[in-house]
């Protein structure tokens, strides 16, 4: 029996794949709806492949891919997501996600990328090679110059804690203020360098050298 670990806060969403999933009678899905939780029970229990949604409050599915791989190297991880892969695609191939997964996926493609993770091979639709082939796609169209992005020291002390893989709970505790405040600071800060999750940021002000 394939032991499938799948992690999305969205309950719909996991009850929807999980039923879809378990039509297969060689597969076996277990849900948590929390990355936290999802990094305790991989600490636990041995799973063939996971799917890691992308957007995930506490933190996002490559920065829970980065930590699971740390616990075991030979996981076999898809992100699993309902946004454009390929902006991402240098992140996904950082954090060590054997490939990735559309929600809006056909379920022979999601059966067929999760029956493909098992041997460490990924599905890329054709669409997606002939952006990257043509150079078209947003990651090969960089900008030729960056706009100039200041930072007060408040977003300079959360960015140097997300450098080092620290939760919200975490940084809002070294930083004295509350989850809210925290959130609605790390929500504008994510706006003002034009960056969607927690590793996207952490890279760019590395790139940039804001802090």
């Amino acid at each position: 029996m394939i032991q499938i670990l799948l992690v999305d806060d969205h309950p719909l969403v996991v009850e929807g794949t999980k039923l879809i999933i378990e039509n297969e009678k060689d597969m076996k899905v277990h849900i948590e709806t929390s990355s936290l939780q999802a990094l305790e029970r991989v600490k636990k229990q041995k799973f063939d492949v996971m799917l890691f949604d992308l957007q995930m409050p506490e933190m996002d599915g490559f920065e829970l891919t980065k930590k699971v791989l740390a616990i075991d190297h030979k996981a076999n991880i898809l992100i699993y997501t309902g946004y454009d892969i390929l902006p991402h695609l240098g992140l996904l191939m950082e954090s060590g996600a054997v490939g990735f997964v559309p929600k809006t996926a056909t379920k022979d493609h999601l059966i067929r990328a999760i029956r493909c993770a098992l041997n460490q091979e990924v599905v890329i639709p054709f669409s997606m090679l002939r952006e990257i082939y043509q150079g078209t796609g947003p990651l090969i169209q960089k900008e030729s110059h960056t706009e100039m992005i200041t930072l007060n020291e408040k977003e300079k002390e959360i960015l140097k804690e997300l450098v080092k893989g620290k939760t919200n709970k975490e940084i809002a505790q070294v930083l004295y203020i509350g989850q809210r405040s925290l959130e609605y600071s790390l929500t504008n800060l994510f706006q003002k360098l034009g960056v969607q999750t927690r590793l996207e940021a952490v890279v760019k002000v590395k790139e940039m050298g804001l802090i």
